[in-house]
């Protein structure tokens, strides 16, 4: 068996998203290759999803696409091996060196620290540092080319990787062609990834929404994984980015902020707040007098008004329970980044309401 594409991360967003796209795309022969799953943790739980990845797994899409109710349930077959870096490095490193020609990573949060490592273990503890030497093995074995997909919720998550790999390269293996391979023949792809993937199944598979998104952002020498309706190939993640956080993200921390203030029930969703028409008639005026107006002075005024209808689609999952109480959680570096920033990057339209809400009032 030859898997061309790596995975880095078992999670579960990674199953409804990456995985099932290769898998339904394999099935009308437009993917790269099948997937071997790498588990980077040393957690049992995941241990234990590991066994059960490589055997198929259901994805059940719910909630509302183009205004239907949609409940379907996809089994995906893309993942050919699963393997962990704690048990079985050896083989790990042998598909890296002799058969990848992609890698995909989903690390978590703090996915790119390295603190945690001991430059004197065989294997690095952090993410980053076991790819630094997987990626150091290929580069003295043969040298091949290779194209990185990080899906972790970083800006320039690409850009960012490579800074890291390039640190930890000069501090930990100094060679300069091993530098100049890791810069020039490693394409270091930007990528946005989401979906609201809402819940695991036992032993793997997951619950996800009917959107999904996967951009990524096009450079020289460029490998995609598979041709997918969700998997974009664009010049400029960039208008992709703004969508997401002054939209989807814009609206959940205006909910929260509301939630926050009005005493409303603890254990309130999103669709259950949006049920109150003073709470729904709040968020459109925003929404249609401030957002759109926001996007349209950047000549993206189409986009933002189909954008809003997908994002209420999307808030309105009735399967799906989405608690404010979460949402609100860091809310004002929220509010900060999601709808100061919008006033910053669109400063010529009125935004009274967003203004309020941005000066805590």
């Amino acid at each position: 068996m030859i898997t061309p594409i790596v995975q880095f991360g078992t999670s579960r967003f990674l199953q409804a998203h990456a995985d099932l796209f290769i898998s339904e795309a394999l099935e009308k022969g437009e993917a790269l290759g099948q997937i071997t799953i790498v588990q980077t943790t040393g957690s049992a739980e995941r241990a234990g999803r590991l066994k059960a990845l490589a055997g198929g797994f259901p994805v059940i899409v719910r909630g509302i696409d183009s205004g239907a109710e949609v409940d379907r349930t996809i089994r995906v077959t893309s993942v050919g091996r699963a393997l962990s870096t704690g048990n079985d490095w050896d083989e790990v490193r042998r598909i890296i060196v002799e058969e990848a020609e992609i890698l995909i990573s989903n690390t978590g949060d703090t996915g790119y620290s390295v603190d945690d490592d001991n430059v004197q273990t065989p294997v690095p503890a952090s993410f980053p540092g076991k790819l630094l030497l997987l990626l150091e093995a290929r580069f003295r074995a043969n040298a091949r080319p290779l194209t990185v997909l990080p899906c972790e919720l970083v800006a320039r998550n690409g850009d960012t990787l490579k800074k890291v790999i390039l640190g930890l390269q000069t501090d930990r293996v100094a060679d300069p062609d091993f530098a100049d391979w890791l810069a020039t023949q490693v394409v270091w792809g930007n990528t946005l990834v989401d979906r609201i993937v809402s819940e695991p199944l036992e032993p793997a598979g997951a619950v996800a929404e009917p959107y999904a998104l996967w951009a990524i952002e096009n450079q020289p020498s460029l490998k995609l994984p598979c041709t997918h309706p969700f998997v974009l190939l664009v010049d400029d993640l960039t208008p992709y980015e703004k969508l997401k956080l002054h939209i989807l993200n814009l609206g959940h921390t205006v909910l929260a902020d509301l939630w926050l203030k009005t005493g409303r029930p603890q254990d309130e969703t999103v669709k259950a707040i949006l049920k109150d028409e003073d709470v729904l008639s709040r968020l459109m005026r925003i929404y249609e007098t401030e957002v759109i107006p926001g996007f349209a002075a950047k000549g993206l005024g189409a986009e933002a008004k189909d954008y809003v209808s997908l994002t209420l689609d999307r808030f309105r999952n009735p399967f799906l329970e989405h608690r404010i109480r979460d949402i609100a959680n860091h809310h004002a570096e929220k509010i900060i980044r999601r709808i100061a920033d919008f006033q910053v990057w669109s400063p010529d339209v009125p935004m009274p309401i967003l203004s309020e809400i941005a000066s805590g009032g």
